[in-house]
């Protein structure tokens, strides 16, 4: 005689999750890993490999000197945490973020994320990065008002500015960079940053 089996109930459908608030995200205890919030949405980043701190170090280094020989502004690294859009949010971390004093004024700057973009954004290319996704948080840091964003690339031997409503210009590694307009007479070989 054949016995019924209980089938078991079907799971209740997920809940559909909401996007998490520039608040919420920065509630959240720190992980010990880098994160992003897209669009509302948590985005886990592997660690840098050396060799990306290694240029990340020396443009925040050259970017600090100058601004304070010349009491310019503030230098932020490590991913500091840009907004780029509300509703929903997003917040990048840049690898070198600029802020003239005149939007951060001199001394500590006070916890939280600051509410005005930085005036440059200096990202540096992984081996593994896609230039499509380049592009895309690119145009996110040009849309939140950060006038220049400049892409370094290890491999290519380039560093790739980015403006709002410019064509991007590109300096080969024995190029001088300098934004006369932004960080007055700083020139840099792009190799400076490279080798």
């Amino acid at each position: 005689m054949a016995t019924a089996t209980a089938v078991p109930p079907a799971p209740p459908p997920l809940a559909p999750t909401q996007p998490l608030t520039l608040e919420d995200f920065a509630r959240r205890p720190d992980p010990g890993y880098p994160e992003e919030l897209v669009k509302g949405r948590v985005v886990t980043m592997p660690p840098p490999k050396p060799r990306h701190g290694q240029i990340c170090n020396e443009v925040g280094f050259v970017l600090t000197n100058h601004a304070r020989v010349h009491g310019l502004g503030h230098v932020l690294c490590n991913d500091s945490g840009v907004i780029t859009r509300r509703d929903p949010d997003s917040l990048r971390g840049a690898d070198v973020a600029f802020y003239r004093f005149e939007k951060v004024p001199k001394g500590p700057i006070a916890e939280g994320y600051l509410p005005v973009p930085p005036d440059l954004v200096v990202e540096v290319l992984s081996p593994d990065d896609r230039w499509k996704d380049v592009y895309d948080k690119v145009a996110e840091y040009l849309a939140a008002g950060v006038p220049y964003v400049a892409v370094l690339d290890p491999e290519g031997r380039a560093l790739h500015l980015f403006e709002p409503e410019h064509a991007p210009r590109v300096f080969h590694e024995a190029d001088e960079f300098t934004l006369p307009d932004l960080l007055g007479d700083l020139r840099v070989r792009v190799a400076q940053f490279l080798d």
